[in-house]
Formats: C-alpha cells, sequence, structure tokens
C-alpha cells in the first residue's frame, strides 16, 4: 500500500488517498531490498507446521516477491505506463475514490497538487528506460502523443480533473464547497495544465526518438527473456510461447467449425468471411445513441442477476453498477472493463461499458462481455473473494490474471445454462468472444515472438472474427502495449473447464454444480497450478 497508494485507492484502502505510486529509480532500488529482506524471512519459516491456507498463502507470497524483483530487474516498470494509462488519464484515479468527506477532497486535491512532481518522477524513470533502449514502440507513442495533445488543451472547468468539483454530498458546507473549487482550479490552471505539457515536451523531444519504429518485445535489448518471463507470469505455466501460439492456433480451428455450425443456423449462404462483413456492417444489430446503448448494457446485466442462484451457492452482498467509461478515454480502450469494490463497503463495483462511436459497437456481443465483465463473471468472483474475510488481504484483493480472466471467459461459457443467449446472433457473439481469446494466443506470441508486424496481426484477427476494425486495432495496440497479458484468458478458461469436466465425470450423478464453483471461488484468485492442487484435495473427499 505505501509502495502503490494508487493501487491502494482501487481497493478503497485509506491512509494513502494523498499520495502517489513510488516509481523513481532510487524508490525502485529501495524496494528491491524491501522484497530481498521479506523474502529471506518467508524462506525461513517452516511450512510443515502451517494449516492448509497458510501453505498457500506462504507459497504465493514468494512466487509474488520473486515475480515483483524480477520484474525490476528485467526493467518492466519503464514500459509500465502506456496509451491506455498514463499521465495523460491519471485524472481517473477520482473514479476509484469514495468522495464523501472534507478529508476525501482535500487529500484528492492533494495528489492534484502533487501531480507535477509526481510526472517529474514519471520523466524520471523513463529517461532512465530510454538510456537502456527500453521504450515502447511509436504505434503506441503516437497514440499517447494523441491524448496528450488533448490532455494539454483543457483548462479550467474543462479539464477533466474539475469533474470531482462539480457536485458535492450535502454534509459539504457551500463555504467549504467554494473553498475546495477555487483551491481545484488553481491546481489545474498552476500546476496540473503545465506538468502534462511538460510531459508532451518530454513525449515529443526525446521519447519518441528512441521508440523503436517496429512492434514487439524482440526489438528491446533482452526481450525474449522478458516475454518469456511475461508468458509465464500471466498464465501461471510453463508452457513456452511457441506452445501458447499452437495452442491458440488448435483453438481457433475448433471454434471456427462452431461458427460454421451457427451461420448454417441462420440460413446464410456465402462465406464464414462474408458472415462475418454481415455481422460487422448490418444496421440492425447497431443503436443509434450511446443512451440507447447504456440502457441495452443495464437490462442485460439486470436480467442476469436472479439466474444466478441456479449456478451458485455464495453470491456476493456487494452490489454494481453499469456506467460509461469517461469520455476522455473512451477512443482508445477497449469495449468495456470492470472496477472491483471498495473493500470496505464504500463503493460498489463498477462495469464500465464504452460508448464512444455506438455505430460500432454490435448488440449481439453484449451479452457475452456482460457476462464477462459483470455477474458471474468479475464482479461476482472479485466482490466474493474481498468477502473472504478469514484470508489475509493480498489473498482477497489481488491474485493470477490467469484465474481472474479465465473465469471471466469461463462466465461467459455459462451463458448457454443461464439462457442467456436468445438467438443465434447471441451465440455468434458467445463464440465471437471466445474465438478473441483464441486470436489473442496467436497474434500477441506473433507480435512479441514470431516478430510478425502490426498489419499481419490486424489481419489475422479480421480473418477469424467479426469484430469491428476499430475494436480490433485497439486490441492489437493493447496487446502491444501490454506483452503478455491476453494470453491468461483462454489458458484460464480452458483450466476451469477441464476441472469442471474432471468433477463431473468422477462424480456423475452425485455433481453439484453449484458445490463446484462455490469451491473454485472459495481460495482467492489462484495461480492455476495451486487452484488445482486444492481443487483435488476436494474432489477427493466429495467422492
Amino acid at each position: 500500500m505505501e509502495i502503490h497508494p494508487t493501487w491502494a485507492s482501487y481497493y478503497g484502502e485509506q491512509g494513502h488517498n494523498d499520495q502517489w505510486d513510488q516509481i523513481t529509480p532510487a524508490q525502485l532500488k529501495k524496494q528491491q531490498e524491501k522484497y530481498r529482506t521479506f523474502l529471506k524471512d518467508l524462506e525461513n519459516i517452516n511450512r510443515s507446521r502451517l494449516e492448509a491456507e497458510d501453505k498457500i498463502s506462504l507459497d504465493l507470497s514468494i512466487k509474488n516477491l520473486k515475480s515483483s524483483i524480477q520484474e525490476i530487474e528485467l526493467g518492466l516498470t519503464y514500459l509500465s505506463m502506456d496509451h491506455r494509462w498514463g499521465v495523460q488519464n491519471l485524472n481517473e484515479t477520482s473514479e476509484s475514490l469514495s468522495l464523501e468527506t472534507l478529508k476525501d477532497y482535500n487529500d484528492w486535491l492533494t495528489r492534484m497538487e502533487t501531480l507535477p512532481q509526481h510526472i517529474d518522477e514519471i520523466i524520471s524513470l523513463q529517461k532512465e528506460g530510454l538510456s537502456k533502449k527500453i521504450a515502447h514502440p511509436m504505434v503506441i507513442v503516437k497514440r499517447i502523443q494523441e491524448q496528450l495533445a488533448a490532455s494539454a488543451k483543457l483548462s479550467g472547468k474543462k479539464s477533466p480533473y474539475w469533474k470531482a468539483f462539480k457536485e458535492f454530498p450535502k454534509k459539504i458546507s457551500a463555504s467549504e464547497q467554494k473553498t475546495l473549487q477555487e483551491r481545484a482550479l488553481r491546481a489545474i490552471n498552476e500546476k496540473i495544465t503545465p506538468a502534462i505539457k511538460k510531459y508532451e515536451k518530454f513525449i515529443n523531444t526525446e521519447y519518441n526518438q528512441v521508440a523503436p519504429k517496429g512492434v514487439g518485445l524482440w526489438q528491446l535489448p533482452g526481450g525474449d527473456k522478458i516475454y518469456s518471463f511475461l508468458a509465464a507470469k500471466f498464465t501461471t505455466t510453463n508452457m513456452t510461447p511457441e506452445e501458447i501460439h499452437q495452442l491458440g492456433l488448435k483453438e481457433v480451428t475448433r471454434i471456427r467449425s462452431e461458427m460454421e455450425k451457427v451461420k448454417k443456423q441462420v440460413k446464410f449462404k456465402g462465406s464464414l468471411k462474408a458472415f462475418f462483413t454481415f455481422m460487422r456492417t448490418n444496421k440492425k444489430f447497431f443503436f443509434k445513441t450511446s443512451d440507447e446503448l447504456l440502457n441495452a448494457y443495464r437490462a442485460i446485466s439486470k436480467k442476469a442477476d436472479p439466474k444466478l442462484v441456479k449456478l451458485f451457492g455464495k453470491l456476493p452482498r456487494m452490489p454494481y453498477g453499469v456506467v460509461p467509461i469517461p469520455k476522455e478515454s473512451a477512443p482508445h480502450t477497449t469495449t468495456a472493463y470492470y472496477m472491483g469494490p471498495a473493500a470496505d463497503g464504500t463503493r460498489p463495483g463498477n462495469y464500465y461499458v464504452n460508448l464512444y462511436k455506438p455505430e460500432t459497437r454490435p448488440s449481439w456481443e453484449m451479452a457475452a462481455l456482460s457476462l464477462h465483465e459483470a455477474v458471474p463473471g468479475h464482479h461476482l468472483q472479485i466482490a466474493l473473494a474481498q468477502e473472504l474475510g478469514e484470508l489475509p488481504k493480498f489473498r482477497r484483493m489481488d491474485g493470477a490474471t490467469a484465474y481472474i480472466e479465465g473465469w471471466g471467459l469461463y462466465a461467459e461459457f455459462l451463458g448457454e445454462e443461464m439462457e442467456m443467449y436468445e438467438n443465434p446472433y447471441d451465440k455468434f457473439g458467445q463464440l465471437t468472444y471466445e474465438m478473441w481469446r483464441a486470436v489473442r494466443l496467436v497474434v500477441d506470441t506473433g507480435i512479441h515472438y514470431k516478430k510478425w508486424p502490426r498489419q499481419k496481426a490486424i489481419d489475422y484477427f479480421m480473418a477469424n472474427t467479426p469484430k469491428t476494425k476499430h475494436d480490433i486495432t485497439n486490441e492489437i495496440d493493447r496487446y502491444i502495449g501490454n506483452p503478455g497479458q491476453a494470453l491468461a484468458y483462454k489458458i484460464g478458461q480452458l483450466k476451469l473447464i477441464e476441472l469442471r469436466r474432471k468433477a463431473e465425470k468422477k462424480l456423475g450423478k452425485k455433481f453439484d454444480v453449484r458445490a463446484f464453483h462455490d469451491e473454485i471461488l472459495s481460495h482467492g484468485a489462484l495461480p492455476l497450478d495451486v487452484l488445482e492442487t486444492a481443487f483435488n484435495e476436494w474432489l477427493s473427499k466429495q467422492s
């Protein structure tokens, strides 16, 4: 929490809301020393004397610390900011805050006023990265430049930092509101906007001179080693990039055959490629306004809520909302994402949906997307994890991406049982989303391991999914800017389906899907190998 205060804010942990993350080269060196000392202490614990869950906690702590040490050693901190999260949208930090008291507002104002110092620290970190030839490629830099150019023009009440000061809770008096607003305007005009312009100049004059022209980690010093580390980290497996690539090709072939069945079901006469074009372009699949799109997302989510009791014995107490992605970042980000609830219960979970260009966002993808991001996907899993009060905080608040995103994709798979796919087009949407994650295995490894150019990755994506070109281009650039993360989804989903099939086969008529899901969700977001060990112990007891 001390090292990553914005992470603490995201999880609703109080006491750090007036600080930014510690990211200077000197701070990173101190973190390494802390991590190594802590790791040595953990390795001296007598594991045999611990209870089962504490053994898991110890193993995970050791694994996480080793990973954190290696990330800094490999230089991944130099790449920690990209077009999806960086100086250009640090204002979105306020989205994770519960602004209820005068202290809450003063803490956020302190962050706003110290933003120039934080930006200087980011520049210092990135300059060190540039000296080692570690930088994002130009395609990512160009997106950041566009965002910074737009952000640098927004001062005063047009700034996104003003959003938090438009309305106040009733407990904040009129005189206090005026004082806060005056302080906010000074911070925006005298500190934030000049600091963003300074960073924009650094990106335009220094960063872009070092940024590689091509894409892929392979072109950076030690890039192959970095990518192998990220593949292992995000999948929590020992699979090589080549093995992951081949698995992706195999899954793409399987899902294409399922898509052909749906095409036949709706009596479409052309090729699958022609069907993709039909799905991308037919006006009956699209909304005219952002409000219509938002209302449709909310309707789907509320339809899913009452169906959960058939598949889960335990449901989270914390509610969730369906809200628009901020307009400033919407053009450059994905179709949707989820923000978990505050640990102290002061903020619900939020399913963020992209309303930018509603005419490019097809209705057939909405059911699968909502199941993934809200329930029974991210909200159900993350909110339940936070409510596992007997586990330590790091187990409740964080976890393996392969589990978290694997669960989200598994939730799309559950849409069939929940009767959420009302017509063949909705089912095709689910297959499209599964194909999307299978394609990720191919293009992510293609870009960073097999040296694919960006256009080859876009073309492969276009050839195998009906997602729009706008979405596909954003997706490919996401994989370029955040290598390896996209590998987690499909590999996690396949493991969860494998465990379910194993339980169904072994338990036969005794198999209870509610009990199975409750067990899978009862330990927090575990690495896949640790999950499988815990699951096998449970299955042995059940049978």
